[in-house]
């Protein structure tokens, strides 16, 4: 497991949550947006991984109840459909099995990603591309049934204890 469970004003995660192209106020002690929430940062701090739950009623897309990966960046943790699964593992860890009928979803600018096929690390990760966002973006999706089993992250203390 290479996910370490974090938080939303991490100082350690706080300069890979600014060089997310979403960022909207960089330097901002908290990268996470208000309410539910499990922050990932990986071991070696070069992946951080955000998964909130807003609450439906304040939701303004239609996939209202879902899970929300609302940041991801990978500078060379691993491969990142890998680092997905892991997180959304995590996730499951914490929350149960997923919301129906959505699971989880993200939204993609893919005129914000280098890559000729934006989305491409959630398609091997298992997600598929599910809409698109009133403002264009790309939706990727992993519904409760299709995604990976449950398992916790990776905690110094845990493994000292079991050692």
């Amino acid at each position: 497991m290479i996910w370490q469970l974090s938080h939303r004003a991490d100082r350690a995660a706080l300069p890979l949550a600014d060089r997310h192209y979403n960022r909207q106020k960089v330097g901002s002690p908290q990268f996470v947006p208000p309410g539910r929430c499990i922050v990932l940062l990986s071991r070696c701090e070069r992946a951080l991984w955000v998964t909130s739950w807003p609450f439906a009623e304040y939701v303004r897309h239609e996939w209202a109840g879902a899970w929300v990966n609302s940041l991801f960046r990978n500078e060379g943790a691993g491969l990142s459909s890998e680092l997905i699964q892991e997180a959304v593992s995590v996730t499951r860890h914490f929350w149960g099995d997923g919301p129906e009928p959505h699971g989880i979803i993200t939204f993609v600018d893919a005129g914000e990603i280098r890559s000729t096929n934006p989305g491409y690390c959630y398609t091997r990760a298992g997600w598929k591309h599910i809409g698109f966002s009133k403002g264009g973006l790309k939706a990727f999706g992993q519904a409760p049934a299709e995604m990976p089993a449950a398992e916790r992250p990776y905690s110094p203390q845990t493994e000292f204890a079991f050692a």
